[in-house]
């Protein structure tokens, strides 16, 4: 259990939040949300005691112990990997180590033999005999294999090192365990493995996750960073967008009927305050009028980008045939002989390994060459990418709105800036160099251009990343209505679930498997 007693933070004038107070308790998941910029991993870190509060405290039992998901990954790149996963309790680790110290001396005493005894003691009462089967369980768990685990950190890929930190955290069953975006760059069987673990987990779990299905599966409780409060509610993600749209109606409504009251009241006032005979009763009525107070609805820190793509020629019966593509990078073949044809009314999710995902879009694209096989695109066929590295698109020293007039067919500024406004960059964002933008806003700005090239064809490899919840949301409901075809890949369960009606998996040996099915269905095929 953690609490935050009247917990605030500011910088200068600036509120995060003021006077929290939340019990997180034993047995429950919170998952915790906001627009970027609420203070979702700036919470995290005051409860940490990474950052200190304005004002207020955080308060824990002495004797329980907590862990971060850590996510500086380099941080034990001199260390082996079973080592950095039992370093996840640091007390056990610590004591681990101050026995070998004692044991690798040459000259053993007295004082050591007694201090020996004690550690094992203690090492006993922590379950320390199982710590590194506890830690290779997990490791294997996520998909870490055996072979890996003596290696040291700084020998492994990104992918695996987002899994060792994970198990780490997860490491000795903390009685608080705080994760921050723990999906991210997590394979599907590791996400579930992941759901499954969090969903059995009796202590205290705190989340911040921009995966609406993970906050669906794991989540008792939702943590609201809005309208500058912190606010509890009971519920997954769903329960909770689902309550607070209607709180929000429902504040709406009752201050409209307070608007159409004070009106009458005014009217009333206005028509007899100056005649003798009704001016007792405009004098009560002034009075009551003074009492009726609109509720004060702040605007919400959420905005929603206008996501909405559009296409100016109907896609003829061919649209795209890949024969017998093969494709080998760095020795390995990631495309094996594949063998596919998309149809108009196609909507696929390419899932796999991000390496064999990434060169199929490369190569569609054109901007990868194959080794061997064929690729034809129907002639009716005008295709938009978005790549998942989109930093190379922003090079440059243009501002945004000049960025983007490049791939406007009406160069207009006013026409321009008023689809970038739409896009969430409205006054003075405009004017941005496309160079200094955020990961969110890179993100916005490809989504706008492919939004204004008026393809039949869109391939998105990860355009999910970086966003926020309410972009993802906007992102999701375009390409659902959109009625063009699409090539998409996510790490997002839910966004592969409602857009995709076929799925296409590349296998480690570059081989594809090719269903008609929903991501769900696909999934439960799997399984069985």
């Amino acid at each position: 259990m953690i609490i935050a007693s009247n917990v605030s933070l500011r910088f200068g004038k600036r509120s995060l939040f003021e006077d929290v107070n939340i019990k997180f308790t034993d047995g429950n998941c919170y998952g915790m949300i906001g627009a970027n910029g609420a203070g979702k991993s700036t919470f995290l870190k005051i409860l940490s005691g990474e950052v200190e509060p304005s004002t207020g405290e955080i308060i824990m039992n002495d004797n329980e112990r907590l862990s971060v998901l850590k996510q500086n990954h380099f941080e034990y790149d001199e260390y082996k990997v079973l080592e950095t996963v039992i370093m996840g309790n640091q007390k056990l680790y610590n004591i681990m180590k101050e026995k070998e110290a004692i044991y690798s001396k040459e000259e053993f005493t007295e004082a050591d033999g007694i201090k020996a005894g004690e550690l094992e003691e203690q090492f006993a009462n922590m379950n320390g005999w199982e710590a590194e089967a506890e830690a290779a369980q997990l490791l294997n768990s996520l998909g870490v294999e055996t072979v890996f685990h003596d290696k040291y950190m700084k020998d492994l890929e990104a992918n695996q090192k987002v899994k060792i930190l994970l198990a780490q955290a997860l490491f000795g069953n903390p009685d608080v365990l705080l994760l921050d975006e723990p999906t991210n760059n997590l394979d599907i069987k590791a996400i579930r493995w992941l759901e499954d673990f969090l969903a059995d987990f009796q202590n205290t779990v705190i989340v911040v996750s921009h995966d609406r299905h993970f906050l669906n599966k794991v989540c008792t409780h939702i943590v609201d960073i809005d309208f500058g409060k912190v606010q509890l509610y009971v519920g997954n993600y769903d329960f909770w967008y689902e309550s607070s749209q209607l709180m929000l109606k429902q504040m709406k409504e009752a201050n409209k009927k307070k608007e159409e009251k004070i009106k009458e009241l005014q009217d009333f006032i206005a028509r007899f305050s100056a005649n003798a005979s009704k001016s007792k009763q405009a004098t009560s009525r002034k009075k009551l009028l003074e009492k009726i107070v609109l509720d004060d609805i702040k605007p919400s820190s959420r905005k929603y980008p206008y996501v909405d793509f559009k296409f100016e020629k109907d896609p003829g019966k061919e649209v795209l045939s890949v024969e017998g593509v093969s494709k080998e990078i760095d020795g390995k073949m990631v495309l094996n002989k594949i063998n596919f044809t998309v149809r108009r009314e196609d909507k696929i999710a390419v899932i796999g390994s991000d390496i064999a995902k990434n060169a199929l879009y490369e190569i569609l694209a054109g901007r990868m060459d194959i080794d061997r096989g064929k690729v034809t695109w129907g002639k009716t066929i005008k295709t938009s990418y978005f790549p998942k590295d989109i930093n190379p698109e922003f090079e440059t020293d243009e501002i945004i709105v000049d960025w983007l007039r490049k791939y406007s067919k009406d160069p207009d500024e006013t026409y321009v800036r008023g689809f970038l406004g739409r896009m969430l960059f409205s006054g003075e964002e405009a004017l941005k160099k496309v160079k200094v933008l955020s990961g969110g806003e890179k993100v916005r700005c490809m989504l706008s251009k492919m939004m204004l090239s008026d393809a039949n064809f869109l391939m998105l490899d990860e355009p999910t990343n970086h966003l926020d919840l309410e972009s993802i949301t906007s992102v999701n409901n375009g390409l659902v209505n959109y009625k063009g075809i699409v090539m998409f890949s996510s790490h997002d369960h839910q966004f592969i679930q409602t857009i995709a009606n076929r799925i296409i998996e590349i296998k480690e040996d570059g081989t594809i498997i090719d269903r008609q099915l929903t991501y769900d269905e696909y999934l439960e095929q799997q399984l069985q």
